[in-house]
């Protein structure tokens, strides 16, 4: 019976705290629903990311999204959110960019985004001549290898006859 005492004790004294704090449920949920994504958060320059956004309210108004590494872009809403899409310019340079979203209703948020260049080479790493495949020692060393062989089988055929006059 004590333990349900401190129970209900500790449960009147959250809600008298939170009646005389205000409601903290109410004033932080509408900046917690205001929000900026970007997808993928790191791309290459040249290649195409989406914008997903909320406004904290209805979503029913349309938004501006700004960044360094794409410019401004209009975000409209669509199923709840706010959503857009650009291209980051080829010629951007790399690095990490910070994208601010501006609300109609006063809200904003902020995410970055991270400018990638992952040009492509035009050849193959040089790694010289792909050891005996360039041209130089590759007929000693065959000719060589043909002479241990040669040298091998004579041996054999030596050692066998030798072997066959000592049975008689």
């Amino acid at each position: 019976m004590r333990g349900l005492t401190f129970v209900a004790r500790a449960t009147a004294a959250t809600i008298a705290a939170a009646a005389l704090l205000g409601d903290p449920v109410s004033a932080s949920s509408q900046s917690g629903n205001t929000f900026v994504e970007v997808n993928p958060n790191t791309a290459e320059a040249g290649s195409r990311v989406s914008i997903r956004a909320s406004c904290g309210d209805t979503n029913t108004r349309q938004a501006n999204v700004q960044s360094d590494a794409f410019g401004r872009v209009i975000v409209r809403p669509d199923n709840g959110f706010l959503t857009g899409a650009v291209t980051i310019p080829g010629s951007r340079s790399p690095g990490t960019f910070g994208v601010n979203l501006n609300c109609p209703n006063g809200n904003t948020a902020s995410t970055t985004i991270t400018v990638v260049n992952m040009s492509k080479p035009s050849q193959g790493p040089a790694t010289g001549a792909g050891g005996t495949a360039g041209t130089g020692m590759g007929p000693v060393v065959l000719g060589a290898g043909l002479a241990a062989v040669a040298a091998a089988v004579g041996l054999g055929v030596a050692a066998r006859r030798r072997r066959a006059g000592m049975g008689s």
